[in-house]
């Protein structure tokens, strides 16, 4: 997979978030050309006591949910990075960051101001059940 480095690189200030709790959302959007699959919307659930991550796959007419460990959310999305989005949003409270394809498939990430002024309640709520 070509996009194996630059998105684990991506993936790697994801989980950065989770760990350091600034972790608001997560967003696979912008695809090539019309099709069935529009966006994937991550966010942390608890599962047992265990923090995972929720794949909402959203679809024209339907919405499909996943269950992830947040190492294994990683392989499940990097199989949708070029095929078919071209754009990953990481939204946290610190920034937020843009992982992005071009026309030639060239990576770029771009660091912003944050949209989010919170964290996921959850997030929050399982950092605080560690201490």
């Amino acid at each position: 997979m070509p996009f194996k480095e630059t998105f684990s690189e991506f993936y790697n200030k994801v989980k950065t978030s989770l760990d350091d709790g600034t972790f608001a959302k997560l967003t696979l959007a912008k695809t090539i050309g019309n099709t069935e699959l529009m966006n994937i919307y991550v966010r942390p659930i608890m599962d047992e006591n265990d923090l995972k991550l929720e794949l909402k796959y959203k679809f024209q007419k339907e919405e499909i949910f996943e269950i992830h460990t947040i190492d294994s959310a990683f392989t499940r999305l990097l199989e949708f990075i070029n095929n078919p989005f071209l754009s990953a949003i990481l939204f946290t409270t610190e920034f937020d960051l843009t992982y992005k394809l071009n026309k030639k498939r060239a990576v770029s990430m771009v660091e912003q101001f944050p949209s989010f002024a919170h964290a996921s309640p959850v997030i929050i709520e399982y950092l605080e059940s560690k201490n």
